[in-house]
């Protein structure tokens, strides 16, 4: 019932699902259910709310759980939203595999543990697999669908048809590899940010600036592939037109940094001028991004549906 439990939550009552939220802990529980109706309040009071349904009712479809075995009874899919620990990951889905039966699916939130480390040996393993979301769930639509080797199809397309249903943007990998796609392609990003703040080629807060009002202007509507499409006369023309430029370039690129030492630091004092790491103004800073977020959504359904 952390962050991303609490945003998962939020995201299934708004599907109109009935949630039970799980933890050890009974004050987190309390805490994470007052969190989750300040958040639902505020965001039908900005007209931000997701679903049909009101607050009230939403609210409604969550209850919580410290019993584990309660908690899953009638589930139909269950989302594992623990700390990124292999072990303590490993010994809630080798619990759950003794209580939950041959229809539910069980999924986890991982953001880099890969399916053959997390469900190898479970006798549900064809029940099994990931579904990274994007911090935060409720803001970010995108969720990897990562298979373990043994998961069966129709899990995988069971878990698509959920989260499509629920407003989600699933995307399906075929197979597992070591930071599935998006945090491959956000570290190929951070490393070269890095590089170029350490080369002092460009301060860290106009390193930002590119990417913000440059690149993530058109990358919050279209990937790098229709990019590169749209910039020439198609994909081919693209490769003609620049790929000896870009195999220049990327020979250019110095190998992956430590982050850590003098440049960790120069980083961490620009960011630190721009957002202090207090956490009031954290928090602050947090939900501006987030109703900036959720402004882009609304944008987003709004150009899709014109």
């Amino acid at each position: 019932s952390g962050l991303i439990g609490r945003s998962w939550a939020m995201v299934f009552a708004a599907g109109g699902f009935k949630v039970k939220l799980y933890d050890i802990a009974q004050q987190q529980l309390t805490s994470a259910l007052e969190n989750i109706r300040k958040q639902m309040k505020e965001l039908e009071e900005s007209g931000f709310l997701k679903g049909a349904l009101s607050a009230e009712q939403q609210l409604a479809l969550i209850s919580i759980c410290t019993d584990l075995k309660a908690a899953v009874e009638g589930a139909t899919f269950i989302q594992e939203c623990t700390p990124e620990n292999l072990e303590l990951k490993k010994k809630i889905f080798s619990q759950l595999d003794l209580i939950v039966g041959d229809n539910v699916i069980l999924s986890s939130s991982t953001s880099c543990l890969l399916p053959s480390k997390l469900f190898t040996g479970l006798k549900h393993v064809k029940q099994c697999i990931v579904s990274h979301p994007v911090n935060p769930p409720y803001f970010v639509p995108l969720v990897e669908i990562v298979p373990h080797p043994e998961t069966d199809p129709s899990t995988t397309e069971r878990t698509y048809a959920l989260l499509k249903k629920i407003g989600q943007s699933p995307v399906k990998l075929n197979r597992e590899i070591e930071g599935f796609v998006l945090n491959r392609l956000q570290y190929a990003v951070i490393s070269e940010a890095w590089r170029l703040v350490g080369e002092g080629v460009i301060s860290p807060t106009d390193l930002d600036l590119v990417m913000s009002d440059g690149l993530g202007m058109r990358y919050a509507f279209i990937g790098p592939l229709e990019t590169m499409h749209l910039n020439a006369e198609g994909i081919s023309n693209y490769c003609e037109r620049y790929r000896e430029g870009m195999r220049l370039v990327l020979n250019t690129f110095g190998p992956v940094p430590e982050f850590s030492g003098e440049i960790e630091q120069k980083i961490n004092q620009a960011m630190s001028e721009k957002i202090p790491v207090v956490p009031k103004v954290l928090d602050a800073r947090r939900k501006w991004r987030d109703e900036c977020l959720t402004g882009l959504a609304k944008l987003k359904k709004q150009m899709k549906s014109d």
